[in-house]
């Protein structure tokens, strides 16, 4: 799950870290109330317009403006409000549809007064899966893409790895503001910042913090200009605060609408519909679906209760891509006995009426797999049954070609 900017340094706020502060408008005359509020903070008429989107790169395509005066904030909070969007992160990139910005953050000008005496820093904290511990990634080429600074500087790229047994020590907070090049308060204020930056990443369960850029004021604080957060959905149930914060707007509305039933839906780009029960066969699946010469258009687990209705259900949300040209069932029947999957097949098939124009393969394997068969056999369906997955395989081939 992502957080909003402003969300998401309201989080690293709370534990102790440095952000750019600001505040959120939904309209215009928020906005208005919002560069007021940061006026008389930060003392300056200055300040900056940030289009809030879960997409970088905003200010590539018009998205964060800095303003002076009332009516220069009117004119570019008017401009970005529910403008469409489009950034290199963006679905489609530059040339897509872009993102609707409903919300803008009115944030003070951190580099003010002296712009020149600020320096800008990349860090980052992620899971490296292969090592199995936390990594602090850090540059000194902050506001560029870490891509492009990995793959034109790659000796401009360092790494921290963090043991999950040990935690972040204080050597390797120290190790990175040396190599950040900095000394005396603003060497402190590095080793502060990291270490509160982790223990948020900690806290807060999060999968990723991308701090870009991380800038060294001329009076040698060190702030969080930006941030992009992401957070493990797996542990949410432990942070319904922060599960309060979903943004249902800016995600799919059909994984959304999924997610609404309980099916666990990822939208992908290719051509045939999978609906399985468990995440691993479902991997396996995509695989067979490459190996027949097909794309696999979703992930979707149905979970252990494939019954006629949450059956109907996946077969909608399958259907609502275009794109989609045949659809593969692939059940194990462990908790769920294959017959009753097969049943809930032809009823939701039987509901659907001439809302399925595609072929479909029916692969069920485990309890009543030799049931399961006869009921789609016998159902009088355009469904094509199977029990190993190389005739699956072999039955998307055929109604592909």
């Amino acid at each position: 799950m992502n957080l909003h900017e402003y969300q998401g340094k309201n989080l690293l706020k709370e534990y102790g870290v440095t952000i750019q502060e600001g505040v959120v408008a939904d309209t215009l005359e928020e906005a208005v109330t919002a560069y007021n509020k940061v006026k008389e903070m930060s003392g300056l008429d200055v300040a900056v317009v940030k289009a809030q989107i879960h997409a970088g790169g905003r200010g590539k395509g018009g998205g964060v403006k800095l303003v002076k005066g009332i009516d220069e904030l009117k004119t570019e909070a008017g401009n970005i409000l529910g403008m469409m969007l489009k950034t290199p992160q963006t679905p489609g990139g530059m040339e897509g549809p872009g993102k609707k910005v409903n919300k803008i953050l009115i944030a003070e000008d951190a580099y003010a007064p002296d712009f020149d005496a600020c320096e800008e820093f990349y860090v980052s904290i992620l899971m490296d899966r292969e090592r199995k511990q936390n990594v602090i990634i850090y540059s000194t080429e902050g506001g560029m893409d870490i891509e492009t600074v990995a793959e034109e500087t790659p000796h401009l790229v360092h790494k921290e790895y963090v043991d999950p047994t040990l935690g972040l020590q204080g050597f390797q907070m120290r190790k990175i503001a040396f190599n950040l090049g900095l000394s005396g308060k603003a060497f402190k204020e590095m080793t502060k910042f990291i270490n509160n930056l982790y223990k948020a990443f900690i806290g807060a369960d999060a999968s990723l913090f991308e701090i870009n850029p991380c800038m060294k004021s001329g009076d040698d604080r060190i702030i969080a200009v930006d941030c992009k957060v992401s957070l493990d959905e797996n542990a949410l149930f432990r942070h319904p605060d922060l599960e309060a914060m979903r943004d249902t707007d800016e995600e799919d509305p059909t994984e959304v609408e999924a997610k609404s039933y309980g099916l666990n839906y990822v939208n992908l780009d290719g051509n045939v519909g999978c609906m399985v029960n468990g995440a691993g066969l479902a991997m396996a699946t995509m695989d067979i679906i490459k190996l027949s010469g097909g794309e696999p258009a979703n992930f979707l687990d149905v979970g252990g209760t494939a019954d006629a209705a949450r059956v109907e259900q996946a077969f909608r949300i399958i259907l609502k891509d275009p794109a989609v040209k045949a659809i593969l069932i692939n059940i194990f029947g462990g908790i769920v006995r294959c017959d009753r999957v097969a049943q809930g097949v032809v009823d939701a098939y039987k509901n659907m009426g001439d809302a399925i124009k595609v072929p479909i393969i029916v692969r069920l394997q485990g309890t009543n797999a030799d049931i399961a068969k006869d009921i789609i056999d016998n159902s009088g369906l355009e469904v094509h049954s199977a029990i190993q997955l190389q005739e699956a395989a072999d039955l998307v081939k055929k109604v592909l070609a």
